[in-house]
């Protein structure tokens, strides 16, 4: 019997979400050569100004997602965004929608702390992501962050 997903808010450096992103790094690292090199705290995904959520699926953890609040500042956030990071899937537990429901659930919560834009980075390795993105109402932006000026960095937006 399978049973369906349920959605938690967990900390960043819960014991499940720290096990996804190790996984999420070990992809980056077999795609891009390299890890994420974004400086993450657990403190940027607490409520209000963040949120982190873990997926299980028969009670195990299946996918993951954040947002964080940023303001404008150099490396070209907007005021009143909120930054998707470590969104993940599973490979057994992927084409069933979980990224989908996960998306939608980091979006509720962001509009909820007043945030009036998601902002996200991914790479072109990483097609799949960039479906999702595009197919969940996001468009291409200007490069912001850490990986600005790379050429396989690709950032999407969409307003709340």
């Amino acid at each position: 019997m399978e049973f369906p997903e349920e959605i938690r808010p967990v900390r960043f450096d819960h014991p499940d979400a720290v096990k996804l992103s190790d996984l999420v790094q070990a992809e980056y690292l077999r795609r891009y050569g390299y890890d994420d090199m974004t400086p993450l705290h657990p403190a940027h995904f607490d409520p209000p100004d963040g949120l982190f959520l873990v997926a299980y699926r028969d009670d195990k953890p299946a996918g993951c997602g954040g947002w964080r609040a940023q303001e404008a500042n150099e490396e070209g956030y907007a005021d009143g965004d909120a930054e998707i990071k470590r969104m993940f899937v599973v490979p057994e537990a992927r084409g069933r929608g979980l990224a989908r429901r996960i998306l939608r659930a980091l979006e509720d919560s962001a509009r909820a702390a007043g945030r009036v834009r998601v902002v996200l980075e991914t790479g072109t390795p990483l097609h799949e992501a960039m479906a999702l993105y595009t197919a969940s109402g996001y468009e291409p932006t200007a490069n912001f962050g850490p990986y600005r000026d790379y050429s396989d960095s690709r950032c999407f937006a969409k307003p709340l």
